[in-house]
């Protein structure tokens, strides 16, 4: 699985870089997960306001910080079946 955070740096981007984080290790699931601050590069996924959630190229949040249980059910839902 891979994650990326779309926003410029703001506290609510790291905010949830570190929820993303703790919900990956609550769930034991390995993921690469990388911070996109270029502004460039994230209009290129077409959210208009930040943070920003991708995984596996999929936007999947955008403009607000879930809590960690609701990252939770979001990272179940997209990962890859063993």
């Amino acid at each position: 699985m891979t994650i990326k955070v779309l926003g410029p740096g703001c506290m609510n981007c790291k905010t949830l870089y570190r929820r993303t984080e703790e919900a990956l290790n609550e769930l034991h699931l390995e993921a690469t997960i990388e911070k996109v601050e270029a502004y460039q590069d994230i209009a290129a996924y077409g959210i208009l306001k930040t943070p920003g959630l991708v995984i596996d190229e999929k936007v999947v949040v955008a403009g607000f910080v879930p809590p960690v249980e609701k990252l939770k059910e979001i990272l179940l839902a997209h990962r890859s079946p063993q």
